[in-house]
């Protein structure tokens, strides 16, 4: 088999903007207030999967964000409200993008996380980002007790390829919301299967 290697990001939310990190430090005050708590740093996650000489870049972000024409973009949600995703504004893109760049990846708290892997749940990991559910980013329309977003996505692309994401936190204490979100939407899709 071919060596293979999964890198796990840990990026502030907000790197790259002033709108994304303002909004994310107000979310974290009202949830923290909410739950009798400290605010903590907020982190968005990204993965890097290398199968053999192949390299792939993993996220989900704005549709509008169109970075490269060939930005491996292999599924679409909306954003915030179901309907607002007719509008480009209002939509994400799940990117497995060969060869593509994480933004702000100079910005990742603590370096890249080597997750433990072996080629056949590397590629299984890669074969399963199309599969990914189209969810309303931002919402919890399957019950899940957390939105879904792009900590959702990597939380289940990692369980769901059998990957150990027991040890895999934020760095420093911080929280990655929707993280919970992609490890039970996973362990239930394993449920049903069974």
């Amino acid at each position: 088999m071919e060596d293979a290697r999964v890198r796990l990001y840990w990026l502030p939310l907000g790197a790259g903007g002033r709108v994304v990190a303002r909004n994310g430090r107000l979310f974290e005050a009202w949830a923290a207030r909410r739950e009798h708590r400290e605010p903590r740093e907020l982190f968005h996650a990204a993965l890097q999967v290398d199968v053999g000489v192949a390299s792939y870049v993993i996220e989900m972000a704005p549709a509008w964000s169109r970075v490269s024409a060939a930005r491996g973009v292999v599924a679409t949600g909306p954003v915030g409200m179901r309907w607002w995703g007719r509008s480009v504004l209002f939509r994400y893109e799940v990117r497995r993008w060969r060869d593509g760049v994480i933004p702000d990846r100079e910005a990742a708290v603590d370096g890249p996380v080597l997750v433990t892997t072996d080629s056949t749940r590397a590629v299984h990991l890669l074969a399963l980002v199309p599969l990914v559910p189209e969810l309303t980013w931002g919402r919890d329309e399957l019950g899940l007790g957390e939105m879904w977003n792009s900590n959702s996505l990597v939380a289940w692309l990692l369980c769901g390829s059998g990957h150990d994401v027991a040890a895999l936190a934020p760095p420093h204490g911080g929280r990655a919301p929707g993280w919970d979100a992609g490890l039970r939407l996973a362990r239930c899709w394993e449920e049903i299967a069974a």
